[in-house]
C-alpha cells in the first residue's frame, strides 16, 4: 500500500469512510502501487465544498492527479483512467 500522510503524493484522493464506490479506486491505486494522498470529506453532501472546487461536482470519489492534470470524479470512470494511464507500467 502506498497511502502517504505527507505533501509529496502527486495523487490526491477525496473520500468518505466506509464508501464502496471510494474504496473502488483505493483498491485500484494500490494494485497499481500508487503513492497517493487520501483526503477524507463531510459525510453530508452540501458540505462537501472543497470537492466542488476541485471537481464541480460535490460527489466522491474525486482525484486530483498532478502528474497528467487530470481532475475527475465517478469510480467507473477513475477506475479505467488508473487502468489507461498507469495500467500498462504499473506493478505487476
Amino acid at each position: 500500500m502506498s497511502q502517504s500522510t505527507g505533501t509529496e503524493s502527486a495523487i490526491t484522493l477525496y473520500r468518505l469512510q466506509a464508501c464502496p464506490y471510494c474504496e473502488r479506486v483505493v483498491n485500484k491505486l494500490q494494485e497499481y502501487d500508487l503513492d497517493y494522498r487520501s483526503r477524507f470529506v463531510e459525510p453530508m453532501h452540501s458540505d462537501r465544498n472543497v470537492v466542488k472546487r476541485i471537481s464541480g461536482k460535490r460527489t466522491v470519489p474525486a482525484i486530483v492527479d498532478e502528474n497528467t492534470g487530470v481532475t475527475m470524479s465517478e469510480s467507473a470512470n477513475i477506475v479505467e483512467y488508473l487502468e489507461n494511464t498507469y495500467g500498462a507500467g504499473g506493478a505487476e
